[in-house]
C-alpha cells in the first residue's frame, strides 16, 4: 500500500556577503549561540515576511495585517465620495463592531482622537476585505449618519457584529498557507501549513563594526570648517546560511479542501518564494542580493526533518577560504546518515539543484534548475508523476 506524501522539506545553503539582514532593537546583527560558537541569525519572522511579499506577487493575491482596519476602511469610503467626517466615523464603527477590544489613537498632546480606532489585536484579512467592510458601511449609511462618534473604548458600534466578523474570518491563498492568529474572533484562527526555521550560519561568525562619516556638501564646498557632517557606526556580518522550511500537505488540505490544482499553485509559489526571497534590511548600503548555492527538497511521508544539526559542529573554511563548498558536503553527508538511520522508505522523492560542480550523494537526484527541482517534487507529492525515485 502506498503511503501519501505528508511533508515537503526544503533546505537551502546561501552565502550572504557583508550585510545586516535582520536587526534587533539596538540595530545589532541578530545572533545565536549554537554548538558553543556565535552564529549570525535571521529570524523566521523576518524571512517569512520576505517570503510572503514574494508569494503575494506570484499568486496575485495580497493580505493585510493591521490594527488600523477602521482607518483603512474610512480611506476606502473617502475614495467612494463619502464626506470625510462620516467616513472616519464609519471606519471607527467598523473597527468597534467586532469582538476585538480597541483603543483610540492619541494626538501629539497625548489626547485620544475620536474615531481613530486601533484594535488591540492585529486583524489579518485578504486585501479585498477592505471593500467588503466598506460595503457593510454603505448598507447601513443611514444608521451611521445618525450615530455618535466613537470617543472611548466603551462606545458601541451601530453596525452588525456578525457581518463584520464574517469578513474578518475570510481567507485567501496567503492566509490558507501562512495561517492566522486571531483568537478574539470565533473561528477566525487558521493553522498555517508552512513552518519556517530561523536561518543561521553554518560556521562561527564575527560581528563587524563599521565606522562611517558623512560629508557636508556646503562645508566641503566652502572649506570653512573641519570635521564631518555626521558620523556613527553600524554592525554587519557575512556568512553561509542554512535555511529550512517545511510544508504540511495535510494542514494545507484542511484549509483549502481537496483541491490539488490550488494546492500545486500555492506550494509551487511558496517554494519558489522561499528560494528567491531575501530580507531587505540595509539593502541600499549593502545590496546583498545573492541566490542560494544549494537547494535540496525532499518529500516525506512521516515527519518533517531539519538538517540544522549537520552544523551543530561549525564547519571550518578550507585552507584557501570559503564555507559554502564544505557546507554543501556536510549537508549531504548528514542527510545521507540521517535518512539511513530513520529509513529512506519514508522519502517519496528527493533532489537538489545548485552551483556545485561535483555530485552530492545523499541529496537525491540532481536537477538542472530550481524550477525543475520544485516541479519534480510537486509531481511526486501530489501524485501526478510518481515515477521519480529518491
Amino acid at each position: 500500500m502506498s503511503v501519501p506524501a505528508r511533508f515537503i522539506d526544503i533546505h537551502i545553503l546561501q552565502s550572504v556577503p557583508y550585510a545586516n539582514l535582520n536587526r534587533d532593537d539596538t540595530n545589532s546583527v541578530k545572533t545565536v549561540q549554537y554548538g558553543n560558537v556565535l552564529r549570525t541569525r535571521v529570524s523566521s519572522q523576518c524571512w517569512k515576511r520576505a517570503v510572503r511579499d514574494r508569494f503575494e506577487e506570484l499568486i496575485g493575491q495580497a493580505a493585510l495585517r493591521t490594527r488600523r482596519i477602521g482607518e483603512r476602511t474610512a480611506h476606502e469610503l473617502g475614495e467612494r465620495g463619502w464626506p470625510q467626517h462620516l467616513a472616519q466615523r464609519s471606519g471607527a464603527h467598523i473597527a468597534a463592531a467586532s469582538s476585538i477590544k480597541f483603543e483610540l489613537a492619541k494626538d501629539d498632546a497625548k489626547q485620544p482622537v475620536p474615531n481613530k480606532v486601533l484594535t488591540n489585536a492585529m486583524v489579518y484579512v485578504p486585501q479585498a476585505a477592505v471593500a467588503e467592510l466598506a460595503d457593510i458601511a454603505e448598507q447601513h449609511r443611514e444608521k451611521l449618519e445618525a450615530a455618535k462618534d466613537i470617543k472611548k473604548p466603551a462606545d458601541k458600534s451601530v453596525l452588525p457584529k456578525d457581518a463584520v466578523e464574517a469578513v474578518l474570518r475570510s481567507r485567501n491563498g496567503v492566509i490558507n498557507l501562512f495561517g492566522r492568529m486571531l483568537a478574539e474572533v470565533d473561528d477566525a484562527g487558521v493553522d498555517g501549513a508552512v513552518q519556517v526555521a530561523h536561518a543561521l550560519t553554518t560556521h562561527k561568525t564575527d560581528i563587524e563594526l563599521d565606522y562611517f562619516s558623512a560629508v557636508d556638501d556646503i562645508t566641503n564646498a566652502w572649506n570653512d570648517a573641519t570635521g564631518s557632517g555626521h558620523m556613527g557606526h553600524a554592525e554587519y556580518s557575512a556568512g553561509t546560511f542554512y535555511r529550512y522550511a517545511t510544508v504540511d500537505l495535510r494542514d494545507l488540505a484542511a484549509n483549502i479542501g481537496d483541491e490539488p490544482t490550488a494546492a500545486r499553485e500555492l506550494i509551487t509559489s511558496c517554494l519558489a518564494s522561499f528560494i528567491e526571497s531575501l530580507p531587505q534590511a540595509k539593502k541600499n548600503s549593502t545590496a546583498p542580493h545573492t541566490i542560494p548555492d544549494l537547494v535540496h527538497i525532499s518529500v516525506r511521508t512521516d515527519r518533517p526533518l531539519s538538517f540544522a544539526a549537520a552544523f551543530e559542529k561549525p564547519v571550518r573554511a578550507n585552507a584557501d577560504g570559503g564555507f559554502t563548498e564544505i557546507s554543501c558536503t556536510q549537508l549531504a553527508t548528514y542527510a545521507e546518515a540521517a535518512n539511513k538511520l530513520l529509513g529512506s522508505g519514508r522519502i517519496l522523492t528527493s533532489g537538489w539543484a545548485g552551483l556545485a560542480t561535483k555530485d552530492l550523494t545523499g541529496l537525491g537526484k540532481r536537477r538542472e534548475s530550481f524550477e525543475d527541482l520544485v516541479t519534480s517534487a510537486l509531481d511526486a507529492a501530489l501524485g501526478q508523476d510518481s515515477n521519480e525515485a529518491a
